[in-house]
């Protein structure tokens, strides 16, 4: 189906439905709409989200569908204040809170906002990242959450929950279709296994797409193709208790991630043109989604994992209700491609296929106890939580065949004086590089309580503390296989290198560090956290609340070569050896207002937040090597508000929500931070830091909302559903260099359907990013071409058909 006829269609069905709004209007006045009780379980425990004093955007089931939300990137449209990005690999993708995330391309350091699927903690945002299978709901947690869930987090929380088996029998099929090739099929399965006592439920899914990046050189990339499987039996032991066990195991055999061209620096352009004629896009024209490459970046993911969980109403405390969570997960992704971008062979990681590709593995137990309770004025909660998480990740950037052929380029063909280059020989031999393995073992442990007390009936006291202890071991090997013997040569002759000198002499070929061979480095932490908040119900539509909260993210080891920023003498660069970052601590203030109105056809939240983050990790890229700096305060202040109507047209109903976020760094950043000079000598681009934004971060982010349903006929509904996500002008680069500069733009999805009342057969047309809006996720300093700049791109217009069935 073309764009063109899609949009015709949906033209087609708004007609109809605005035809029908007299109807519409009339019947309204016969069965009046209010607010559903919108059910959260964010404190672990039912509640209305109206009662709960804290931030929370709650999605559910049909909400989700009708975003098209398959995975966590795609749940951004309806959460003001989140973004999501993926960049440079499958474990790059990052989650912001209010503008605050961590930056995914370097796993040493944990995730600011925390994935929790199920009750299981997941240990970074990509490893979470994936269909997600049956959803029952998304909740997204702004702010600290230490108190409530088993591992820290200082930005938020986005806790999913799927659907549970059922002692119904059940099933449901979809099958999708549209651009780029897309395929996809679902199949979900419940009932019982045996009568009253044991139910299940099993989800397939396999869905396949081409890359929507043309490769020049070589196959379309950022493509989709996975299969996954996710099996769940529920045990009724007795009335009081039972155990959930889940087993899931997805497969990804996907090319990720192009980038394209943004600005070309005139030296590295000619050099590369000049050894193959056309090897970069030259003026840049990003918005053709053509990328360049000389390498297959192909990546081979296995996730998989076990969990039970045990609900236990217990016959003590007044029927106590104890919860145990035990996770086995293993998540693993091999591979390499093309790193320098471009059709000069310069740089790349060896393919999945290889005998020694790249490679990040994570292994994860975890176990969470909590202890829960109520009496006529208090409600209490109790627990603990342990993990063992080991991190393996294997490094490899190795030289192309026309490696010295560039780097004699930028050195205006005077490379074989700096390193003696055979005649018919290569320095800088071919498929030789770096070679090194980061293991890392994190033991963590914590014990936490939150306590609701109720002073009046009217007014409620909460606190809640948290005591947590964190241990990283990291031990790393480095390897260069040729041994460094190109800059150590080039060294040896020319004392000084100058600029051009960071590609032949750089870390990743630094002989310095296989020279030392290893490294190992010890990190130990406790820290007491915790939070209050006081809450007044005015009457029962209104409740106001007032929260300060303490939030902690553990500090961690730059899993990264690292150097001091200058060579002399005619030695290499010296290796720094202590690599670790202090821990993330944030001070958060809100005072909130939760109303329904009007006869609870309205509902409208609105919160003032102040953030003070202390020891803020920054991860930067400068086009070789990733760098980790502790700033040492960021603010995140503003507004967020929720907006949800019932109108009184049937079937039409609006949510919105607007999140003001001034997220930034203060103007005394420059002296603590040493007052940094401007680049080259500070390529990580800190002198820009002092007053600015955070990069990612808007001023404004606003998400609406609309769906419409209404029998056509007897037995026919059809339904109409608008999903529109603006975000202001942000930087998209760590180091805020203006040309990573996003303008404000507007994603706008929509999807039209039709179907019977019973919902037993329905068909959607749909488009994501309808009209086609070209956006950069995250600029980036082009690897090994200084002065250039590239950019990881977002989805373009993606539009097809969905037919879905329901037993």
């Amino acid at each position: 189906m073309s764009v063109k006829n899609l949009l015709a269609s949906s033209s087609a069905f708004a007609l109809l439905f605005i035809g029908l709004e007299a109807h519409a209007q009339t019947a309204a006045a016969d069965a009046p709409r209010t607010v559903d009780e919108i059910v959260v379980t964010a404190q672990k425990r039912t509640q209305s989200l109206q009662d709960v004093p804290i931030v929370v955007t709650a999605v559910n089931a049909q909400q989700l569908q009708d975003a098209g939300v398959r995975d966590i990137k795609d749940l951004t449209v309806v959460t003001p204040g989140l973004t999501v990005t993926t960049t440079g690999s499958n474990t790059s993708t990052t989650a912001r809170i209010r503008g605050i995330g961590t930056v995914g391309d370097n796993v040493g350091l944990e995730s600011s906002v925390g994935v929790v699927i199920d009750g299981v903690y997941r240990p970074r945002n990509g490893v979470a990242f994936g269909d997600l299978g049956d959803l029952e709901r998304i909740e997204v947690l702004k702010g600290p959450q230490g108190t409530l869930f088993g591992k820290n987090t200082s930005a938020g929380v986005i806790n999913i929950l799927t659907k549970r088996p059922e002692f119904q029998v059940g099933a449901n099929s979809e099958v999708t279709v549209g651009n780029f090739s897309a395929f996809g099929a679902a199949l979900s399965l419940t009932g019982p296994i045996v009568a009253e006592k044991v139910a299940g439920r099993l989800f397939l899914a396999g869905r396949s797409r081409d890359g929507f990046y043309d490769v020049v050189g070589g196959v379309p990339t950022n493509d989709q193709n996975f299969y996954t499987a996710r099996g769940q039996i529920l045990v009724r032991l007795n009335d009081d208790a039972e155990v959930n066990f889940v087993a899931d195991y997805t497969d990804k055999n996907e090319r990720c991630c192009g980038a394209v061209q943004i600005k070309n620096a005139a030296g590295p352009t000619a050099v590369l043109n000049s050894i193959v004629p056309g090897a970069i896009a030259n003026p840049p024209n990003p918005k053709a989604f053509t990328a360049y490459g000389t390498h297959d970046d192909l990546k081979h993911v296995v996730d998989k994992g076990v969990s039970a969980t045990l609900d236990w109403t217990t016959p003590w405390l007044g029927g106590a209700r104890f919860t145990s969570i035990t996770a086995l997960r293993d998540w693993k992704s091999q591979g390499g491609g093309d790193t320098d971008g471009t059709l000069v062979d310069v740089l790349y990681g060896p393919a999945v296929d290889s005998s020694n590709p790249g490679s990040v593995q994570f292994r994860q137990f975890s176990q969470e106890f909590r202890l829960a309770g109520d009496t006529e004025r208090l409600n209490w909660l109790v627990g603990a939580f342990f993990t063992n998480e080991k991190l393996t990740q294997h490094v490899r950037l190795v030289y192309g065949t026309q490696f010295e052929n560039y780097a004699n380029g930028l050195f205006g063909g005077a490379l074989p004086l700096f390193t003696g280059r055979p005649a018919n020989g290569s320095t800088f031999v071919a498929g030789h590089g770096q070679n090194d393995t980061y293991k890392q073992e994190e033991k963590g442990a914590a014990i936490f309580t939150n306590n609701s007390f109720k002073i009046t009936d009217k007014l409620t006291l909460t606190g809640g503390a948290r005591y947590t202890w964190e241990k990283k071991d990291l031990d790393t090997v480095w390897n260069n296989t040729d041994g460094g013997i190109g800059c150590l040569t080039a060294l040896s002759r020319v004392p000084t290198l100058g600029a051009p000198g960071a590609l032949i002499c750089g870390t990743f070929q630094n002989p310095a560090f296989s020279q030392l061979g290893s490294n190992s480095q010890r990190l130990r932490e406790e820290k007491a956290t915790g939070t209050v908040k006081l809450d007044y119900r005015f009457t029962p539509q209104i409740l106001a609340y007032a929260s300060y909260a303490r939030g902690y993210k553990a500090g961690g080891f730059n899993l990264d070569r690292i150097a001091q920023p200058t060579q002399s003498g005619g030695k290499p660069a010296a290796p720094i050896l202590n690599t670790s970052f202090k821990p993330e601590i944030v001070d958060s203030y809100e005072i909130g207002m939760k109303n329904t109105l009007f006869d609870r056809t309205v509902l409208l939240n609105g919160t003032i937040f102040y953030q003070e983050f202390t020891d803020f990790q920054l991860n930067s890229f400068n086009g070789l090597v990733f760098n980790v700096t502790s700033v040492p305060t960021v603010i995140s202040k503003g507004v967020d508000a929720d907006f949800m109507w019932f109108t009184p047209i049937k079937g039409l109903t609006v949510n919105s929500g607007v999140t003001y976020a001034e997220t930034y760094y203060p103007k005394s950043t420059a002296s603590v931070l040493g007052s940094p000079p401007p680049p080259p000598a500070n390529p990580t681009g800190n002198q820009r830091l002092p007053g600015s934004r955070l990069s990612l971060a808007p001023l404004w982010s606003a998400s609406l909302a609309a769906t419409y349903e209404h029998e056509i006929t007897d037995n026919l509904v059809g339904r109409v559903a608008v999903n529109a996500k603006y975000q202001s002008s942000y930087n998209t680069g760590s180091n805020l260099d203006p040309v990573k500069t996003q303008p404000g733009f507007t994603l706008v999805n929509a999807r039209i359907g039709i179907g019977p009342d019973d919902r037993s057969w329905q068909v959607e047309a749909w488009a994501q990013n309808i009209f086609d809006e070209y956006y950069t996720q995250v600029g980036f300093d082009a690897v090994a071409q200084s002065g250039s700049y590239d950019a990881f791109l977002g989805m373009p217009r993606t539009y097809g058909m969905t037919l879905r069935l329901a037993y």
